[in-house]
């Protein structure tokens, strides 16, 4: 149960009281260049700036937004002719594209730059004549962005399962891509299954995984051997943070669970429960995650160790339709994090 004031009370059951936080955590480059992207849009050309769909996963990030004038719409139709309209994160299919054009939109693409690579690498296979699996959940924003790129080549492969039933129609000439923010080992579970049934299956060439989206599961890994209970910061439609929950349990923990907000942890979690592991999705912005160790502080787990795996130092600049101001001046602003191991 929770105090009459609202939090959670000190657990008596439980021994030495410790929080293991995972790091790297929150928020990757292509996240932050895109939530950036529209803040500068807004600064520049002035509410209203709309945005196709959400600019990132997370319900804090988009709530915020909208209080500074973004208005974000499912489809670009639902946007006033000649205004400006941001493409989020994920990114967009040509035919989104092309759409925006016709009503005579300025459009700025936000997509990560990591997200751009696989759309370049769809193309280019498709170029060639090859059949394209791309493994990923379909209906979500990236895959339909990725196989648009090139639709009668792109077949989805949502799960290892799909991969021993997914026909193909010259075995010879096929390639798997993946959308980037899934579980390293459920999508190398997935190829493997692929290359038992198709031998000449190529790679991509270099991991779609993104870095952030690994280095965020390694970390938990790390933490979920040691701790009884995770508790991941993240909306339930961003993709990352619901993996995490996936590979905590995979990796040791006795119970995970995804929360946007510190005040939905709920008491029963913490019930003879000495060592909560703590990360959070691409998408979360720090001040979550500190509101969530501060209830738990609340609750007597005062001793917070970082568990670091990685370190990341990746920039991206913002989106080209951004970088020239109305006086001719270059805005040059990177947005970081990348790995260094």
């Amino acid at each position: 149960m929770r105090a009459a004031s609202g939090r959670l009370q000190d657990n008596p059951v439980a021994g030495h009281k410790r929080v293991l936080l995972a790091a790297p955590r929150g928020y990757c480059a292509g996240v932050d260049r895109a939530v950036v992207a529209v803040e500068k849009a807004l600064e520049r050309y002035g509410a209203p700036v709309y945005v196709r769909k959400q600019i990132v996963h997370n319900i804090h990030v988009v709530t915020e937004l909208e209080d500074k004038g973004a208005v974000f719409v499912e489809e670009v139709d639902e946007v006033p002719e000649g205004s400006h309209v941001v493409f989020s994160a994920h990114g967009v299919s040509p035919a989104v594209v092309g759409a925006a054009a016709d009503r005579g939109l300025h459009a700025i693409d936000a997509t990560c730059p990591l997200v751009t690579k696989v759309h370049r690498e769809a193309v280019r296979f498709a170029r060639d004549d090859f059949e394209i699996l791309l493994i990923g959940h379909e209906g979500h924003e990236e895959v339909e962005g990725t196989a648009g790129e090139a639709p009668e080549h792109v077949t989805i492969v949502n799960s290892p399962d799909e991969a021993d039933t997914v026909q193909v129609k010259d075995p010879s000439k096929v390639v798997w891509l993946s959308q980037t923010t899934l579980s390293v080992d459920e999508t190398m579970e997935t190829v493997n299954r692929l290359r038992l049934r198709f031998p000449d299956l190529q790679n991509p060439p270099s991991d779609d995984i993104c870095y952030a989206t690994q280095n965020r599961q390694v970390a938990i890994k790390k933490v979920a051997a040691e701790a009884e209970l995770v508790i991941v910061v993240g909306s339930a439609n961003s993709s990352n943070s619901v993996r995490l929950v996936e590979v905590a349990l995979e990796y040791g923990a006795k119970a995970a669970y995804r929360v946007d907000y510190a005040e939905e942890v709920k008491q029963e979690w913490l019930d003879g429960v000495s060592t909560v592991g703590v990360t959070s999705g691409a998408s979360v912005p720090e001040v979550l995650v500190r509101e969530v160790l501060d209830a738990l502080q609340d609750a007597g787990y005062n001793d917070v160790e970082e568990v670091r795996t990685a370190e990341e130092d990746l920039m991206f600049s913002l989106p080209k339709e951004l970088r020239q101001d109305a006086s001719g001046q270059r805005d040059g602003r990177a947005l970081g994090g990348r790995t260094s191991r």
